[in-house]
């Protein structure tokens, strides 16, 4: 009974059993550091729909049309984009800064009706990405006559 210790909850520097707990939390707070001057990527859209068609409209600025990849799965669509970008400044022979950036951003959702794939468009021009999604025909059901 000789060894007894006041119990302190609050004292850090206690033996820990799962390290020391300022490995813990090392790091924890911190926010990753973005380079100047580096684009963040990011699908904006906008959806709308009328009778027989969805319309989505897409920023995906700075992306060459061969980067976009739109897969249509029933009524869940896809798409994803790759970027690349290069920036190399110069004086006179001097090569003073060259950043290169690459980048893939993808954004998913789900519709409420079936799209028919075969009859949908998509286009792309400065920077936004158009997509008619026309809706598949309800299956209409057949009343059978027992005969």
């Amino acid at each position: 009974m000789a060894n007894l210790a006041r119990f302190d909850p609050f004292n850090l520097t206690r033996a820990d059993p799962f390290g020391d707990i300022d490995d813990l939390f090392k790091g924890f707070f911190v926010r990753p550091v973005l380079m100047e001057d580096q684009p963040q990527m990011q699908i904006k859209l906008d959806l709308k729909e009328d009778d027989k068609a969805y319309k989505v409209h897409a920023d995906i600025p700075g992306v060459q049309k061969e980067d976009i990849q739109v897969d249509i799965d029933g009524n869940q669509i896809s798409i994803s984009a790759e970027s690349r970008m290069e920036k190399e400044e110069k004086k006179g022979e001097k090569v003073l800064r060259s950043e290169r950036y690459c980048g893939k951003v993808a954004r998913s959702f789900t519709l409420a009706h079936d799209v028919d794939e075969t009859k949908s468009e998509a286009k792309y021009s400065d920077g936004v990405l158009e997509l008619t999604l026309p809706k598949k025909a309800a299956s209409s059901s057949k009343k059978l006559t027992v005969q």
